[in-house]
């Protein structure tokens, strides 16, 4: 029987650490990821050695292929791993800076400082790329950070935690300021996440089974994304060799993210030309297709959508399909059935494309662009630590800027209230 920890004093080290993060230079927490990175590149088989034994032991679990392909780290996948780090880098210390800073009648100079958040935990699932990407982004930004992967990448997060203690000791900064505890329990998540004395925010990152237990449990505020139920409108008079590319890579390219498309939402005046294209380019790919009483004269091979179809996270080659009478109903369907996630339009019109921006309430809103490219990486922010579908206190995919706080800086001359 694994031995109970204690959870309170662990969390308390990890806290401790927080005074040195916030005082060090950028300088500093960038030699934290560039080692980091070293260290990635020169155990990249010990890593992939231990991820195989994840992947050997969820097939045999019968673990679906969706699940498997997020838990799967390949050499390629290291390197971007890697990649990503290194352009994590190059972006700006967001620590210190001071910003809408101004000068009142009085003569009171005020600003707003940017800070750390404070300790994280960090919850993940079969996501062994996200350990380090997450630590990265904490360190980066002065917050420390414990996480708790899954069980299914239990081996692989034990590969990666010296990695992370080396690349912070090589820097002279706490080696407990990024602590990974694979194995722990329910009952000992649920303490932790509870430890309100010390953890600053929690950030789930999974199914939503594991995000709801999150926000049930936790007794500090939780970044909340519980699923991503993504839709492409394809509008009236829209590029349809564009819209095709587009429903195809947001669809097939990996369906098990949380962007991939769920929901393909056509004008009826595009269904007769654009859905065989489509349904046949997709059914081509392994997806299997669910829609509309309206869509399926156009969709050989489809089936008739049942009522859950639509608000579905299916993380899979599976696609419901719907035909709309207007831009209004497809913003309906949207605010019915949406998670706040990701939402794109296909369209020529640029007042359409100008009311779906304005209209659709998720963290992320494009006009003829992949859903999928709701990614830190693709949005200018080096990665990200999660995505957030709710607004305190950041909206959308969390970078190095959503992983801090701005206190107010005041600069006076012997200034009273009078």
């Amino acid at each position: 029987m694994t031995k109970k920890k204690n959870l309170p004093e662990i969390t308390a080290q990890v806290a401790s650490s927080l005074p040195a993060l916030g005082a060090s230079s950028g300088q500093i927490r960038n030699q934290v990821l560039q080692s980091l990175a070293e260290l990635l590149e020169n155990h990249d088989q010990q890593i992939l050695a231990a991820n195989q034994d994840d992947v050997q032991e969820a097939r045999a679990n019968k673990l679906s292929e969706a699940l498997i392909d997020r838990l799967a780290l390949s050499a390629h996948r290291l390197t971007q791993l890697v990649a990503g780090l290194r352009e994590t880098m190059a972006l700006p210390d967001p620590l210190g800076a001071i910003e809408d800073f101004k000068t009142l009648p009085s003569g009171l100079m005020v600003g707003r400082m940017r800070v750390p958040l404070g300790l994280i935990v960090f919850v993940c699932e079969a996501r062994p790329g996200a350990v380090a990407e997450a630590c990265a982004m904490a360190l980066k930004s002065g917050n420390a950070i414990i996480v708790k992967p899954g069980k299914e990448v239990a081996r692989t997060a034990k590969a990666l935690a010296p990695l992370l203690t080396r690349a912070l000791e090589s820097a002279g900064l706490p080696g407990q300021a990024a602590t990974v505890l694979p194995d722990l329990s329910h009952e000992e998540l649920k303490e932790l996440i509870g430890l309100n004395q010390y953890v600053d925010l929690v950030i789930p990152r999974g199914g939503e089974n594991l995000i709801r237990f999150v926000d049930e449990n936790a007794k500090v505020p939780v970044l909340r994304h519980f699923k991503g139920v993504c839709h492409l409108y394809v509008d009236e008079g829209a590029d349809r060799k564009m819209a095709l590319e587009l429903a195809m890579n947001a669809k097939v390219s990996r369906p098990g993210t949380c962007n991939a498309l769920e929901c393909l939402l056509v004008h009826q005046k595009e269904a007769p030309k654009f859905l065989p294209q489509v349904g046949s380019a997709l059914i081509a790919q392994g997806v299997k297709i669910v829609s509309s009483p309206e869509a399926l004269p156009y969709l050989p091979g489809a089936t008739k959508a049942k009522a859950d179809d639509y608000g579905r996270e299916f993380l899979g080659l599976k696609l419901a399909v719907k035909v709309v009478a207007s831009l209004e109903e497809a913003l309906d369907h949207i605010r019915q059935y949406g998670s706040h996630h990701t939402e794109a339009i296909c369209t020529k019109d640029q007042k359409r494309a100008l009311t779906f921006l304005k209209s659709v309430d998720a963290g992320c809103v494009l006009v003829n662009a992949s859903t999928r490219l709701n990614d830190g990486g693709c949005l200018g922010l080096g990665a990200e630590i999660g995505i957030s579908t709710t607004k305190l206190h950041a909206y959308g995919p969390m970078g190095l800027k959503e992983l801090t706080t701005a206190k107010f800086v005041v600069t006076g001359d012997g200034h009273l209230r009078n």
